[in-house]
């Protein structure tokens, strides 16, 4: 009897036994698992995997690997095919299945490899003196295309690829200068050609940074130079050959067994800063154009009777239709009936189906369209997220993300579906995980608007806890279960006794071209009602502290926080990150800023645009703002600009407000979601640590 009580109370202690909730450096343990391809001979798949690991040269930071992984579709087991510091991308299998090419992160000069199955060290089979990318395996196995690329500067000197001479057809926009100019010595005292030849030297020596392009905003610096895309072909043991004239600017190559597809600027002559219409282009030949809009995604069928193509409006609030065009008849064309944001295509064997993926409602679920009967059928739910997908001879393989599990591989057949990989299933498993209900409302404009709510990890009927509402950026990005970059920060502020609540106010994508456009002229007062409608929603259900609020969110989002404070008193406390403030000046300092005129209709000198984006602008409203605010910025993020973060920052202070600004070294627009993964953390510690100023959480 003795021994039955302690084994009885052994189970009754681990079965009270709470589960550990997430916290904040569990964003380290996440990986991330990579499109998934069959192989030719349908037995294989191959994957990658992206992890965090230790920096090997930096103490106490964190760098990203990616390495590729064998799947057997038959034994259910998997296995790594690389490793090391150096990560991969772009791997592909040869027409036989025996050898995988891919490219190799060597610093800033990636190359091709080839590892063969057959055994041995991946070898690589270029070494140029520049980045190379996304290798494509010719039909019969004995070559690889690749894409690398050259600065204007450098094609028009290159001894070895432009033998020819060749010279752009368009303008270099150089104000009373055109042509290139002649070859002199340098020399600062000498004739006026000797002078040009001592600023050029200045340039190449990057002592001055001469400008005459309109896209000189990179994403974390600016540039004088135009980056022409180049595209080779090698054997495996030969030189690169190549296929291109880099000054007609393709891009969305694919290639078949008689020549290149591609799209081509519309125009030759303008400037490529200037040039927003496309075309498909076979080699110099015209398939298929349409002014005022662009190509973009081409997917070429097996028998290459086919051609899959995405075409939009090149100027704009709208999302891109996906159409199939015949290539012996280009004046066939079937548009594939669905309008929303489509994320990978993929031809059947047969030719008879196009599957594809595509944003719906906070998930992103697998499609199918059927080519004789028109019709489009969604074959996974909007609860998840399928990230990459590949056919099997008996369904599905597909990376998928969801509440449960930010990242696995999954196989699917008709009736069931499994796990594959166990990359985070392991840590998880003893991980309190939340789940958010999903709910929805009608919007003054009679549109549907999901929202989610996440209770606090720790929920006990009858208290009262505060919330956290979470705002999306782009203004066109979509949250839901089936999204994973939010999944940890969520879990974590959930962990941290706080409620929280996101939703997909109008302008957000996944809900159809008029839902995206309905902010147009509108980014304030419109998505500020739905996403405050989704907050009363839930503080309706009694559980919430209303006084106990707070606000949160980047790019777009950090906008909409800075306008939701300067209109209302409500949230005891806000955080806006990476935000644009004030839209005139945001022309000139992000390089989103073609957003201007697709949103507003004009520019800042135009006096009907100027009083809209003034009228828009959170900056406009900056006396009214009362609520202790803090600002972050990338101190390199060139999408939004530093500046409009500056300029809210410092007028807060002047009107002596709380107000606190962080700015992260180095950092870009993408700090949060794909940036150093110590900056990663530190935005959300600095984030929990001012709400925990104003708010009663943990």
């Amino acid at each position: 009897m003795k021994h039955l009580f302690l084994l009885l109370f052994a189970f009754s202690v681990l079965g009270q036994n709470p589960k550990e909730k997430i916290q904040v450096t569990d964003l380290l343990k996440i990986k991330t698992a990579g499109k998934p391809l069959v192989s030719p001979k349908g037995n294989q798949f191959i994957y990658t995997v992206t992890s965090i690991v230790d920096d090997p040269d930096k103490k106490n930071d964190f760098v990203y690997q990616t390495h590729l992984y064998l799947g057997n579709l038959q034994t259910g087991e998997s296995r790594a095919l690389t490793s090391g510091k150096n990560s991969i991308s772009s791997p592909i299998w040869s027409p036989d299945g025996s050898k995988i090419a891919f490219t190799r992160d060597m610093g800033s000069k990636s190359q091709v490899y080839l590892l063969d199955l057959a055994g041995g060290e991946p070898q690589a089979i270029t070494n140029l003196p520049f980045a190379v990318s996304n290798p494509v395996w010719s039909a019969s196995g004995q070559d690889i295309y690749f894409q690398g690329s050259f600065t204007l500067k450098e094609f028009l000197v290159d001894s070895v690829y432009n033998k020819k001479g060749l010279v752009p057809s368009w303008t270099f926009e150089k104000p009373m200068l055109s042509g290139i100019a002649k070859k002199s010595k340098a020399n600062p005292n000498g004739n006026l050609d000797e002078v040009r030849s001592y600023l050029a030297q200045n340039e190449v020596d990057k002592k001055a940074k001469v400008i005459n392009r309109l896209n000189f905003q990179e994403e974390s610096t600016t540039t004088s130079e135009i980056y022409l895309p180049a595209y080779f072909k090698t054997s495996l043991t030969g030189k690169p050959v190549l296929l291109n004239n880099p000054f007609q600017r393709w891009s969305d190559v694919e290639f078949a067994s008689n020549g290149i597809y591609s799209v081509v600027p519309a125009d030759s002559l303008a400037h490529p800063d200037k040039v927003l219409d496309s075309y498909i282009g076979f080699g110099s030949k015209v398939i298929y154009q349409k002014a005022g809009y662009k190509m973009s995604n081409l997917t070429l069928s097996p028998s290459e009777k086919w051609l899959a193509f995405q075409e939009a409006k090149s100027t704009g609030v709208q999302n891109a239709v996906l159409q199939i065009i015949s290539v012996a008849n280009p004046s066939q064309i079937t548009k594939v009936p669905i309008d929303r944001v489509i994320t990978q295509v993929k031809w059947s064997s047969d030719e008879t189906k196009l599957y594809f993926t595509a944003q719906n409602q906070g998930g992103a679920p697998l499609y199918v369209f059927d080519l004789s009967s028109k019709q489009v059928k969604q074959l996974t739910d909007n609860n998840t997220g399928i990230l990459g997908f590949d056919v099997t001879t008996s369904g599905f393989v597909y990376a998928k993300t969801g509440i449960e599990n930010p990242s696995e591989i999954y196989l699917q057949t008709t009736d069931s579906e499994r796990t594959f990989t166990s990359l985070n299933t392991g840590w998880l498993a003893s991980k309190s995980i939340v789940r958010p209900d999903k709910h929805s409302f009608t919007n003054s404009k009679g549109q549907k608007v999901d929202y989610w709510v996440m209770k606090p990890a720790d929920y006990e009927s009858g208290k009262k806890y505060p919330v956290v509402l979470e705002i999306h950026g782009g203004p066109s990005a979509m949250w839901g279960t089936g999204e994973a970059s939010m999944w940890h920060e969520f879990q974590y502020y959930a962990a941290k006794g706080m409620g929280v609540v996101y939703a997909n106010p109008r302008g957000s994508g996944g809900y159809g071209s008029d839902f995206l456009a309905a902010n147009v002229k509108d980014w304030g007062a419109g998505p500020t009602a739905d996403v405050m409608k989704a907050l009363d929603l839930t503080l309706a259900e009694g559980w919430a502290d209303t006084t106990q609020l707070a606000v949160t969110g980047g790019s777009y989002a950090g906008y909409l926080v800075s306008w939701i404070v300067g209109h209302t008193n409500r949230f005891k406390v806000a955080c806006a990150q990476r935000g644009v403030y004030e839209l005139s000046t945001f022309m000139g300092e992000g390089n989103a800023w073609r957003l201007v005129p697709n949103y507003f209709g004009g520019y800042p000198w135009e006096k009907a645009t100027k009083s809209i984006l003034d009228r828009e602008s959170p900056y406009t409203y900056v006396q009214n703002i009362k609520t202790p605010l803090l600002i972050f910025h990338g101190e390199n993020d060139l999408r939004t600009g530093v500046i409009q973060s500056e300029m809210l920052y410092k007028s807060l202070k002047v009107l002596g407000r709380e107000v606190e600004y962080v700015r992260h070294p180095g950092g870009t627009h993408e700090l949060t979601r794909s940036g150093n993964n110590r900056q990663r953390i530190d935005q959300m510690l600095r984030t929990y640590e001012f709400f925990a100023r104003y708010l009663k959480i943990q």
